[in-house]
C-alpha cells in the first residue's frame, strides 16, 4: 500500500549524499519533497505539518558521523518522527477486568467491522486462551447477524443469537447477561455502520456504550479511505471515548495515508492492523516497524513473528536434520516448503517485510495469482507416485504426460516447476554448506526485481 511513497522517500535521500552535516539549507529541498510525498499519500495536512516541522526541528545541525551519509542521517530523524507521529509502541487490548471483558467496534459500513470481529475473536482464543462471545447488534444490514454467525463458527467462538426485530440496546444487555452466566472471558460487540456519518448512528452507538460501559471501544477504519478516514475518525471520536483504532485493508493498493493520520487525529493508539480476508490477516500494529517498512527498512521482526505462528517447529526441524545429514531435498520437502510459506501469508506478504530491494519484487507478483500458482503446484505434485517425488531425475516425457494430465496441466507446465525445483534444490545445498550469502544470491535471482 505504501510503496509509492517508500520510493519518493528515497529519492529524497538520495540528494543529500556528499554533504557533511545536516543544515537548514540542504534539508529545505528534501523536506519539500517528504511534504508532497505524504500529501500524495493522503497524509492529513494537520499531521503533514506536524510531522515536518518536527523533523525540520530534530534535523538542523543533526551531525553525520561515522559512515552516515547526511541521507541517511535523515532517514534515522525521519524514521524517529514517524514513529511519534504513529504512537511510538505497540499498545494491545486492555482486558484487565472483572469478565466478561466487553469490546465495543465502531465504524462506517464496510469499514469490515465484522470481519475484524471474526479476527479479534480468533487472535483472543489462539493467544490468549480466552473464551469469547461475539454479538450483532446491527438490525439494518441485510443478513448481518448471519454474516456474524458464520465469522463466528469459522474463528471457533460462541455467538449470541439475535433478530432484526429487537432493539440494539436490548440485545447488548442480553448479551452482557449471557456472557456473564456462562463465564466468558471476553464480549466482542459488532455495531450497525452507515455509509456515512449521521446522527442515528451516533445517538445509537453513544447509547450502546452507555448501556455497556466497555473496557475497549475500538474505531475500525478502511485505511483505503484516504482523507475520508480522517474526517470519521474525528467524528466518532468526539461521539465516543475511544480507547483504540483498528486499520483494515492494510494490504490493499490505496496510497494508504490513514495509517499515518489517524493517531494524530484522534490521539488514540492504532492497536491492530488488517491484512487479507483470512481469519488469520490481523497484526499488531508496531509504530516502529510501520515507520521501517516506509522508510525501505523492511519489517523483519513481524516477519519472524509470522514464521513462529506459520512454521510447523517439528517440520522445520526434521527438515533440517535432513539438510544437515547430506539428504538430497526433494519434491515432497519442495511441497512442504510451499505449504509453510502460504501459512505465513504467502511470498507477497513476506516480501513486503523485507528491505526495499527486496520488497519491490512483491508488487511484480501478478494480482490474486499467487494462491492459484501454489494451488496448481500442489496438484501436480500430487499427481506424482511417492518414488517420483524422492527421485525427480525418473521423470521423463512418458511420466510427464502422464502427471501432467493427471494435475490438468500442460507438460511446459510441469517443466517450468521442475526448473524451480532445481534452483531451490541448488539454494538448499548451498544453505547446508552454511553459504548464507550464496543463498540469498540465489534468492535474488529467481525473483522478479531482485537483481
Amino acid at each position: 500500500m505504501l510503496d509509492n511513497l517508500t520510493q519518493r522517500l528515497s529519492r529524497v535521500m538520495k540528494t543529500l549524499r556528499g554533504e557533511a552535516r545536516l543544515t537548514e539549507s540542504n534539508i529545505a529541498d528534501a523536506l519539500r519533497e517528504v511534504r508532497l510525498a505524504l500529501l500524495e499519500a493522503d497524509v492529513a495536512l494537520p499531521a503533514v505539518k506536524h510531522l515536518i516541522a518536527a523533523v525540520k526541528e530534530k534535523a538542523v545541525g543533526e551531525e553525520v558521523i561515522g559512515s552516515l551519509s547526511p541521507g541517511q542521517a535523515l532517514v534515522g530523524v525521519v524514521h524517529r518522527e514517524l514513529t511519534q507521529l504513529m504512537g511510538e509502541a505497540h499498545a494491545g487490548l486492555n482486558l484487565a477486568t472483572q469478565p466478561p471483558a466487553i469490546i465495543l467496534m465502531a465504524g462506517l459500513q464496510g469499514s469490515g467491522k465484522t470481519t475484524t470481529v471474526g479476527k479479534l475473536a480468533k487472535l483472543l482464543r489462539e493467544t490468549q486462551k480466552k473464551k469469547v462471545l461475539v454479538v450483532s447488534c446491527d438490525v439494518y444490514r441485510p443478513a448481518a447477524i448471519e454474516q456474524l454467525k458464520t465469522v463466528a463458527g469459522q474463528a471457533g467462538a460462541d455467538f449470541f443469537p439475535s433478530t432484526a426485530s429487537e432493539k440494539p440496546v436490548d440485545i447488548a444487555r442480553n448479551a452482557v447477561d449471557w456472557a456473564r452466566r456462562h463465564y466468558h472471558d471476553v464480549l466482542l460487540v459488532d455495531t450497525a455502520g452507515r455509509l456515512s456519518i449521521d446522527e442515528a448512528m451516533m445517538r445509537e452507538i453513544a447509547e450502546l456504550h452507555a448501556a455497556m460501559r466497555p473496557i475497549e471501544t475500538l474505531f475500525v477504519v478502511d485505511a483505503m479511505q484516504g482523507q475520508d478516514a480522517i474526517n470519521t475518525a474525528r467524528a466518532f471520536n468526539e461521539a465516543l471515548p475511544l480507547t483504540g483504532v483498528i486499520l483494515t485493508k492494510l494490504d490493499g493498493d490505496a496510497r494508504g495515508g490513514a495509517a499515518l493520520s489517524v493517531r494524530h487525529v484522534t490521539g488514540r493508539p492504532i492497536k491492530y492492523a488488517g491484512v487479507g480476508e483470512k481469519l488469520t490477516g490481523i497484526e499488531a500494529f508496531h509504530p516502529e516497524r510501520m515507520a521501517s517498512r516506509i522508510l525501505g527498512m523492511g519489517d523483519v521482526l513481524s516477519l519472524i513473528e509470522e514464521a513462529k505462528k506459520g512454521i510447523d517447529e517439528e517440520k522445520a526441524i526434521e527438515f533440517a536434520r535432513k539438510l544437515k545429514s547430506g539428504k538430497t531435498f526433494d519434491l515432497n520437502d519442495f511441497k512442504d516448503q510451499i505449504s509453510q510459506m502460504r501459512k505465513m501469508g504467502g511470498l507477497s506478504s513476506m516480501l513486503e517485510k523485507l528491505p526495499a530491494q527486496f520488497s519491490q519484487a512483491a508488487g511484480q507478483l501478478p494480482a490474486g495469482g499467487e494462491e492459484k500458482a501454489v494451488a496448481r503446484i500442489e496438484g501436480i505434485i500430487n499427481s506424482m507416485t511417492p518414488a517420483e517425488r524422492s527421485h525427480p531425475e525418473l521423470l521423463k516425457a512418458s511420466r510427464k504426460r502422464r502427471v501432467a494430465l493427471g494435475a490438468g496441466v500442460q507438460v511446459q507446465e510441469l517443466n517450468r516447476l521442475l526448473r524451480q525445483f532445481e534452483q531451490t534444490q541448488k539454494m538448499m545445498k548451498q544453505f547446508s554448506r552454511g553459504g548464507m550469502a550464496q543463498l540469498m544470491r540465489g534468492l535474488k535471482g529467481m525473483l522478479p526485481g531482485m537483481r
